[in-house]
């Protein structure tokens, strides 16, 4: 037996278009604020910039140090090589090395606590090799714990490169203090 043929047109009901167009404007306004950024996206990006900021600042610290005990350069040229990459990585601008004249001015001044390019004051320079060491040694392991600290505030990519670094920091930190004596 054949179903009598129903009233209704064919097609979708009005109830279900309607429910549809405003999920999709829902969701249309879920997904951007009208230029494209979000509270967890621009908090993503100050994290990003300020371990930009971080890395050219520890890669200055490196600088000072080796201003003041030129005799660790073989030790430190290589961390400090690896900072700037951290810098690079995160989208920052690198640092100027200390063999050129304007940053080995500025070293030369960080090391003996005067204000830095930024203007900030660059913390002195201990006289002895190993308490050197020691104070970028403890930068490097604070540093790296601010960054671990920082990986539940930013997405995927950024997270895994926050890890990364602050393991590479953990790192130098170590071979700092604890290697070649």
């Amino acid at each position: 037996m054949p179903f009598p043929p129903s009233s209704r047109p064919l097609g979708p009901r009005r109830r279900t278009l309607l429910a549809t167009a405003a999920g999709a404007a829902l969701l249309a306004g879920c997904s951007a604020d009208g230029d494209g950024s979000s509270p967890a996206s621009a908090a993503a990006e100050r994290v990003r910039k300020q371990a930009a900021r971080d890395s050219r600042d520890l890669a200055r610290r490196y600088d000072a140090v080796l201003a003041a005990h030129p005799a660790l350069a073989g030790r430190l040229r290589p961390l400090r090589a690896e900072v700037e990459r951290h810098a690079a990585a995160f989208g920052g601008e690198a640092a100027p090395e200390a063999s050129s004249p304007s940053a080995a001015v500025t070293a030369a001044a960080a090391a003996h606590g005067s204000p830095g390019p930024a203007g900030s004051p660059s913390p002195a320079v201990p006289a002895a090799e190993k308490d050197a060491l020691a104070a970028l040694a403890a930068a490097e392991r604070s540093l790296a714990d601010r960054r671990t600290a920082a990986l539940a505030q930013v997405p995927g990519e950024l997270a895994r490169l926050l890890a990364s670094v602050a393991a590479a920091g953990a790192a130098h930190a170590y071979l700092l203090t604890k290697g070649r004596g």
